[in-house]
This record gives C-alpha cells, sequence and structure tokens, in this order.
C-alpha cells in the first residue's frame, strides 16, 4: 500500500509538470502550427500523462487524454491543421485534465467530482476525423454510440458482438458494467504479466556507481521520474548503461528548508552580535596580541555565515518561468475573449527568486496583465486607425539588480491619461482638486492603485471594478516591493515591480530618533542628506525642503510613532528620503547608525496589525529594533501637522546672563564627594545638583527639567560607570559639546586614553584642591 502511495505522489507531480508545459507549448503552437518538433513534445507529454494514468487504473483521464492523443498525432502526421478553434477544444480539455488531478490530489481517484467528459471527447474524435466541428457540437453522441465504442476499444474479447438495439434499459447498464469490469481485469493481468517480466529480468541489472546527491527543492517528496511506457521494453543492456545516468537529485520537504533558513538568520544574528562585540573588545584592548587572531576568526566566521545563508537561499530558489509560463495561455485566451489581437513576448524566465515570492507574485502579475490587455491595447480597427500594428505586445520580462528582481510588464497600447486619471480621481473623492493642480503625471499614474479607482467605462469579467490594481499594490507592500509607473500617451505603459530575492534577511539602514532605534528596508532609501533647520520651510501645514529644485515632502520619524520628545533637536538634521512609487518623502531622524543585514522577525500575533511596522529584528547590540514598513509610513505622513520650525525654535538654549542662571550637575555614588564638589563651586555662585549613579544622572539629562551646562563624574559607580554615562550623552546632538569633567581617583594612562575616547572634556584625579576644581568650571563655562 505504502509502495502505491509513493508511485501515486510520484505520478502527481510528474503530471502536474507535463501539464503546466503542454499548456505553455500549445500556445506556442498555435502560432507556429507547422512546428514538427514541438508538436512530437506535445504528443509525448500526452502519451507518458495517458501511460501513466492508464497504468493507476484512472479511467476517465485516460480516456480524455487518448482522444487528445489522437488529435495531436493527426496533426504531427500533417494531416490536420490546428486552427484557433480546434486549440480552443484541445485547451478545453487541457483544463479538465487539470481539475481531474487535482481530483486524484484530493481524492485518490478521478471519478469523485462526476466529471463528464463526453461532449469534449466527441468533439476531440470529430476533429480527428476531419468533420465540421460545429455540426459536432450540436449533436452529441447517443448512450448507443457510446456502448458501440466501448466494444470497439475491447479488441482483444473474441465473445460475439452484442446487438444493442434489442438490449433494454437495464440490460445496457448491465452490459457497461460487464465491459468495464472485463477491461479493468485485463489491465490487471498485463500489470502482473509485467512485473514478472521485471522481476526476472531484476538479477542482471547492475549500476557502475553510487551517484551523487545534492538537494534540490520542491514542494512534495517524490522519486525520480518514472520511464515511459515504451521504454520498459526495452533491452535490459540498456537499463545498465542508463543507470549511472540517473538524476542526480533528491526531493526535499520545503517546510525542513523553512526550518533550515530560519536557523540561517539565527546565525547572522548570532554572527551581528560577535561583530559589535568584537567593536568594544578592539576599543578597549587597541594594540594587544589577542585582537589581531579574534579579528581573523571573526571575519573568517562572518564569510562563512554569508556563504552559508546564500546556499540555504539557493536551495529555495526557483526560476520564475513557472509563474511565467502560465501567462502565455492567459494572454491568448483574452485576446479571443475581447476580439483584439495580442502577443505576450517572455524575457528572463530563467531568472530566479525565493520560493514563498513566486507563490505570492503570480496574482499581482495576472491582474496587470489582465489590465494592459483590456484597458492597455486597443482594439485592432483602433491601432490601425492610430497607424500602428494590427496585433498588439505585451512584454513580460525579469532581470536582477543588486538584492532586487525587477518584473517589468510594457505594452505598446494607448498609455494612460494624466488628465483623465485627475478628473476620474476627483469625481470619485479620491483627491482635491488642489492635490490634482499639485501632482505631477508621474504621481497620477499611481491613482490606478487606489481602492475603486477605475477609468472603465463598463464593468466587464476581464476589469471595470476597480479591484485588480489595489490587489496588485496590497500584495507588493506585503512583499517590501515597489511599483513604479511610466506612461506615454499614445506609445504605452511600462509597470515595473521590484521585489527583494528573499523575505527573510534584507539590507536595512539603522537610524536613531530620540532613544529609539529603527530600521528602514535599503531598497525603500533613495538617498540621505543633512540640512539645516532654517531650510525647512511649512507651507499650508505641511513642512517642506527644496532638494536640487524639488519640493520634498518632510515629517519627523518621532513624530510618526509618537515617540517621546525627550531631546531637544540641533540646528542640523539628517533626512532619509524614502520613495514608494512615484511618491517620495524626507524622514527626519537624529542619528544615521549606518547600513546592516537584518533578520526579519515575526511581531506576534497581539502586534502584527501596527501601522507602519513590518516586523521586528535583533541588532548585534541583542536589543529590539522595528523595520518600518515604508509604504504604511508615507501615508501615516499625510495626517501629521507639527511645525518642525517652529517646535525647534521654541526648544532653543535660553540665554544665561548671571552665574545663578548656570547649572552643573555632580555625580557620584559617595554623598561626601558630592558635597566636597558642591562645596568648591559655591564661590561661583552657580548652582549644582546631585545624582547617585550614572542612570540617575541620564534621566535627569533627558528629564530636560533643567539646563544642564557641565557635568562632574566620578568613574566607579554602581549601575552605570561614567565611561558608559559620558558615551551615552555624547550620542545625542544637543550634547555633543557639554563639557563632562571625569573627577576620579583611577590615575593610569590608560584610563585617561579611555575616558579621552568617550568623549570626557577634562580628567581630575583625587584629591584635588578646592581652587583647582573652581578653576575648570569657571573656564568651562567661560565666566569671567
Amino acid at each position: 500500500m505504502e509502495d502505491m502511495q509513493e508511485i501515486l505522489e510520484d505520478f502527481l507531480v510528474e503530471a502536474f509538470e507535463l501539464i503546466e508545459q503542454i499548456d505553455h507549448d500549445l500556445v506556442e503552437l498555435e502560432s507556429n502550427p507547422e512546428d514538427l518538433e514541438l508538436l512530437n513534445r506535445i504528443f509525448r507529454v500526452a502519451h507518458t500523462v495517458k501511460g501513466s494514468s492508464s497504468f493507476l487504473n484512472f479511467d476517465v483521464l485516460t480516456k480524455l487524454t487518448h482522444h487528445m492523443e489522437d488529435v495531436l498525432n493527426k496533426a504531427r502526421h500533417g494531416e490536420l491543421l490546428i486552427t484557433p478553434d480546434i486549440m480552443d477544444v484541445v485547451l478545453e480539455s487541457i483544463d479538465m485534465m487539470k481539475d481531474l488531478l487535482h481530483c486524484i490530489k484530493d481524492n485518490g481517484n478521478d471519478t469523485a467530482i462526476n466529471m463528464d467528459i463526453n461532449s469534449i471527447c466527441t468533439r476531440l474524435t470529430a476533429i480527428s476525423e476531419g468533420k465540421v466541428l460545429s455540426e459536432v457540437q450540436s449533436e452529441p453522441k447517443s448512450l448507443n454510440e457510446k456502448i458501440e465504442e466501448l466494444i470497439e476499444k475491447d479488441s482483444n474479447s473474441n465473445e460475439e458482438e452484442v446487438d444493442v438495439n434489442s438490449l433494454s434499459a437495464d440490460e445496457v447498464e448491465a452490459e457497461i458494467e460487464r465491459l468495464l469490469k472485463q477491461r479493468k481485469a485485463e489491465d490487471k493481468a498485463r500489470r502482473e504479466e509485467k512485473k514478472k517480466n521485471e522481476a526476472a529480468a531484476e538479477p542482471k541489472v547492475e549500476a557502475k556507481a553510487e551517484p551523487k546527491v545534492e538537494a534540490k527543492a520542491v514542494e512534495k517528496p517524490s522519486a525520480t521520474d518514472k520511464d515511459k511506457s515504451s521504454s520498459k521494453q526495452a533491452p535490459v543492456a540498456a537499463d545498465k548503461g542508463n543507470s549511472s545516468n540517473m538524476e542526480q537529485t533528491i526531493r526535499v520537504e520545503v517546510k525542513r528548508l523553512d526550518n533550515l533558513m530560519n536557523l540561517i538568520g539565527e546565525l547572522v544574528l548570532g554572527k551581528n552580535r560577535l561583530l559589535k562585540i568584537y567593536d568594544d573588545v578592539e576599543e578597549r584592548y587597541e594594540g594587544e596580541k589577542f585582537i589581531e587572531e579574534l579579528n581573523q576568526v571573526v571575519n573568517q566566521l562572518s564569510v562563512v555565515t554569508t556563504d552559508i545563508q546564500l546556499a540555504v537561499m539557493k536551495t529555495r530558489m526557483q526560476p520564475i518561468a513557472k509563474v511565467f509560463n502560465k501567462f502565455p495561455r492567459v494572454v491568448r485566451d483574452l485576446s479571443r475573449d475581447l476580439g483584439k489581437q495580442i502577443e505576450l513576448e517572455l524575457e528572463g524566465e530563467e531568472t530566479e527568486l525565493d520560493k514563498s515570492i513566486v507563490e505570492e507574485i503570480g496574482d499581482p502579475i495576472m491582474h496587470m496583465i489582465r489590465n494592459s490587455c483590456d484597458h492597455g491595447v486597443e482594439s485592432t480597427e483602433d491601432r490601425i486607425a492610430a497607424g500602428k500594428p494590427e496585433k498588439g505586445t505585451v512584454q513580460l520580462k525579469a532581470y536582477n539588480e543588486g538584492n532586487h528582481i525587477v518584473i517589468e510588464i510594457a505594452d505598446d497600447g494607448k498609455g494612460l491619461d494624466a488628465e483623465v486619471l485627475r478628473a476620474k480621481a476627483i469625481e470619485k473623492g479620491v483627491i482635491s482638486e488642489r492635490e490634482a493642480d499639485n501632482m505631477s503625471d508621474k504621481e497620477a499614474y499611481g491613482l490606478i492603485f487606489k481602492p475603486g479607482f477605475s477609468t472603465a467605462k463598463q464593468v466587464t469579467n476581464v476589469s471595470g471594478r476597480g479591484v485588480g490594481m489595489d490587489v496588485v499594490k496590497t500584495n507588493i507592500d506585503k512583499l517590501n516591493g515597489i511599483i513604479e509607473v511610466d506612461s506615454e500617451l499614445g506609445k504605452g505603459t511600462v509597470i515595473k515591480l521590484k521585489i527583494p530575492l528573499t523575505l527573510a534577511i534584507i539590507q536595512s539602514l539603522l537610524v536613531k530618533t530620540q532613544e529609539e532605534f529603527y530600521a528602514i528596508p535599503l531598497a525603500s532609501v533613495l538617498e540621505t542628506v543633512r540640512v539645516a533647520i532654517d531650510d525647512i520651510y511649512t507651507i499650508e501645514g505641511k513642512n517642506v525642503l527644496r532638494l536640487r529644485d524639488e519640493v520634498l515632502s518632510l515629517v519627523r520619524l518621532s513624530d510618526l510613532f509618537g515617540v517621546k520628545q525627550v531631546l531637544e533637536n540641533s540646528e542640523q538634521a539628517y533626512v532619509v528620503v524614502v520613495g514608494a512609487a512615484a511618491s517620495k518623502l524626507g524622514i527626519i531622524v537624529d542619528t544615521l547608525i549606518g547600513q546592516e543585514e537584518v533578520v526579519i522577525k515575526s511581531m506576534g500575533y497581539y502586534l502584527q496589525n501596527i501601522t507602519g511596522i513590518a516586523g521586528s529584528t535583533i541588532r548585534g547590540d541583542g536589543n529590539v529594533t522595528l523595520i518600518v514598513d515604508v509604504g504604511a509610513m508615507m501615508d501615516m505622513a499625510k495626517d501629521v501637522k507639527v511645525d518642525i520650525k517652529a517646535s525647534s525654535e521654541s526648544s532653543a538654549k535660553v540665554t544665561k546672563d548671571k552665574p545663578s542662571d548656570y547649572v552643573v550637575l555632580a555625580v557620584d555614588d559617595s554623598q561626601i564627594d558630592r558635597g566636597i564638589m558642591k562645596k568648591a563651586l559655591e564661590p561661583l555662585g552657580i548652582k549644582v545638583i546631585e545624582a547617585a549613579n550614572g542612570v540617575e544622572a541620564l534621566n535627569v539629562v533627558k528629564s530636560g527639567e533643567h539646563s544642564i551646562d557641565a557635568m562632574l563624574i566620578d568613574i566607579e559607580m554602581p549601575r552605570m560607570d561614567g565611561y558608559t554615562l559620558a558615551a551615552e550623552i555624547r550620542k545625542y546632538a544637543k550634547y555633543r559639546n557639554l563639557p563632562l569633567i571625569a573627577v576620579t581617583s583611577r590615575t593610569s594612562k590608560s584610563d585617561r586614553l579611555r575616558g579621552v575616547e568617550v568623549g570626557m572634556t577634562e580628567y581630575i584625579t583625587k584629591p584635588y584642591s578646592y581652587e583647582y576644581l573652581e578653576n575648570v568650571v569657571r573656564k568651562n563655562l567661560k565666566l569671567g
């Protein structure tokens, strides 16, 4: 029983692959009906499916493929010319074969869905006999004719021919049942005879060598392709020669590769963590001998991890031909339904991308192909009137661009009219008239992706409901992809999809706003610039920046996600320019951390629908960082109305005219030492506040309650030492010039050097005199 189940799984995997191939080849055959090599290839595929289904007693599928095989056999011998009408019938039989295969996959037989194939078989027979198809379609076979057909197939029977006309209805049913049982019994006898022959020949076959095995990802476990029925009768000597040329692959369940990809993701996170630790160690122990050895090990591990990552990703890669190959049939059927002449040109079918993405992009491409055929390519009459060739062209191509794959759908149709799109959008309330006036043509093209938006004058079964292109945008956004539309009126339209090769690991730009870190997908980042706050203007409640003759909308990342403004903005700002389709947006951040490879982690059930967040990742320091959804973030920006320049000016430093306006923060875990500092600074007349450790001091600074002018910092403290406190404070632009004065008993050269590295302004060693501390503080506060 297990052997039969394995054979059945082998059959289904092979049959689905063959049906997909024959579907593509038939559409090509319609354009080249005299291509003998193509005809022979299609015939061999049909013959293989028929032989395998007959072996497994799938009588309905066998009968259907047998009749289709007859038509193909006539065509390859030059006795029949494939016309569009004949191709319609053949393609219909292919669709029925697909349904039967799905029935076998779900139920283990081809009878569960009770498919009636008599009509299609009648038409196929009529085609092979050279009859007029239209006449046959109106004259289905009678029950008597079907019985006679069964009797004719029973060529090995020695019984007398049955007089069908003399039988009653019950006798007719009984006769059909008898013939079917007789056919099955003969099939069973032939299989048993075949098994005996194979068993007798088996000891003579010897494999020459153990074939090497390499992993090949497919959807179901299966063995190598079965030999065709004709090859099973070949001499044993031929089998010997072929045994060493077996396909050297194994089939691996996808869930195993998914698990392996998850483990690789964890390995990448571990690598990032190790690199971070190495940077910290190198900074502290620069010049030590072990640092060089550690550097070699870390670099080697990084290289190996990257190689493993690429190798595992490659096992999950599939050629995009798996998606592309179904579209010639789609375009062929659409062109006949729409009464147009349309040719589909494919390019780059060998381009590979992750299996999970292959499964997701089929629907978006389908919608765009249908849109190009219905809305893009004109009717034959309109094309002739416009001086174009009668046959329209839709191009579908794929190619690699860095860590992304670009899928391009182009047509030579009438193109998009930006004015019509604007008018339709205003009519439907999608945009206002003012927005339409300020909208460029490229931005207007992006309106086709709005929900419910359609320029079709009437709704058809092809398009017009305004849902197709909206589905495209939604699905591509899920894949972290980008859509670009370019069009020229009267010339045609080009739509580009830019999709990452894998969804598991991406390149990102790490940024910081206030105290929060975010990862922006690098594919969406167009450029980064540093601008002065004075260069930011407010127009109708929106912040804008003039960047190279282009007006760019601006928004603070902290305003988008409601990050508390605990730190003041500096006079300069970093702007990350991101793009989605034709739209651009400038995101203001406090700090650019740098580019980093991140592993995308799910947010979990309760947090998965947070607007503007695509997922999360774990950085090298072990902390969790949120990955932004650029498309959603651009929509969120429309509702943010914060005057950046005004808020920056309101938080500007207050001028301090007298010593009592100045505030110094003394940080030491010893209350006695804090008292000494306070006593030493009394002659200056300044205000001294205290903190018992680094964490407390950092909270005082971030609270904004006091405008700190200088800090006295002890090095040895619990919870957070002085070095770490200084490094944390220097991360904020506002405090980059804040005097940080170390007051410590650590006097070694390495301690002083580390103090300078983390940003200490002065280094005072204990014990010290009151006068010395007073003079150091006076100098740094620039008091007279």
